[in-house]
């Protein structure tokens, strides 16, 4: 037992020489050298690694990718436009480009399926029009024009879908929407419209019958669809349901007749109307409306 606790102790103690001579101590003015300047260099890294960096100057003037262009344009998600680019359904300046990373350059045309695109989302505005407004976005004489009225509406530019002539009021619609104006305004599609009008004096029947039967002008045979007395007013005042644009259109049928408009209001565009929307105050289609407005 002797021998055994002996040979443990010259064995710690020869362990204990090795373990002093490999341990040094350290030379902390020495060491702390290396990390002059880097205090807190832990705690930089980590914080700066979730900051958003600014996109560089350079990659703002390359152009925008394609994928993101398509997206903002409001077809489909980048992820989608990507798969639609690959299948060759993206052209641009009359080329077919399948390259994922394509960058879209200031002038450039971009067509996707055939159709032009441009990167906006589409806008559709309701206007009551009142009197004094002229249906255009901008006017040579610098008279009031409707875009006047609804310049906060949409960072985009609108442009009116047909037009109201300077006295006539009532039911406008204004959109960047390109394929909807084409197809509201095509003389195939027969877009209904309803005029409130008031007029010197009391239309008589043979004249409701003229009007429906039609009368010429240089544009062809223009006819009312409908018309009828207002319900509850003088006999001056007449309900017309037409679906031709010709300018001026109604006004040009009465004044052919012997009668002067007084009072022309449109109170119905493709379904539209102005109903709780106070003169000279617009508002935001409903999706709803936007639906079946494409569905016509």
């Amino acid at each position: 037992m002797n021998n055994n606790k002996s040979s443990r102790r010259e064995t710690n103690k020869k362990y204990e020489k090795k373990e002093k001579k490999e341990f040094k101590k350290p030379d902390y003015k020495k060491d702390t050298k290396k990390f002059e300047g880097k205090k807190d260099f832990h705690k930089k890294t980590f914080v700066s690694s979730f900051k958003k960096k600014p996109p560089k100057k350079s990659e703002e003037k390359e152009g925008i990718r394609l994928n993101k262009y398509i997206a903002n344009s409001g077809i489909c998600s980048r992820r989608e436009a990507d798969v639609f680019i690959q299948n060759g359904v993206v052209k641009i300046n009359g080329k077919v480009v399948d390259e994922l990373g394509y960058k879209v350059m200031p002038g450039d045309e971009v067509f996707f399926d055939g159709k032009y695109i441009r990167p906006e989302k589409n806008v559709y505005v309701l206007l009551n029009k009142p009197k004094g407004y002229i249906s255009t976005t901008k006017d040579e004489k610098a008279r009031k024009t409707v875009m006047d009225l609804v310049e906060n509406a949409s960072p985009y530019r609108l442009y009116p879908v047909g037009r109201l002539d300077r006295q006539t009021t009532g039911v406008l619609l204004l959109t960047n929407d390109g394929d909807l104006t084409k197809k509201l305004t095509h003389p195939s599609y027969g877009v209904k419209k309803i005029y409130h009008a008031t007029l010197d004096k009391k239309v008589s029947a043979s004249d409701f019958e003229q009007l429906i039967e039609g009368l010429r002008f240089d544009e062809g045979i223009a006819r009312v669809d409908k018309i009828s007395y207002i319900e509850g007013s003088p006999k001056n005042e007449v309900g017309i349901e037409i679906h031709i644009g010709w300018n001026r259109i109604v006004r040009r049928m009465f004044e052919r007749l012997g009668y002067e408009v007084e009072r022309l209001d449109r109170v119905m565009f493709a379904g539209l109307t102005k109903k709780t929307l106070k003169r000279g105050y617009w508002r935001i289609l409903t999706e709803l409306e936007v639906n079946t407005l494409k569905m016509l």
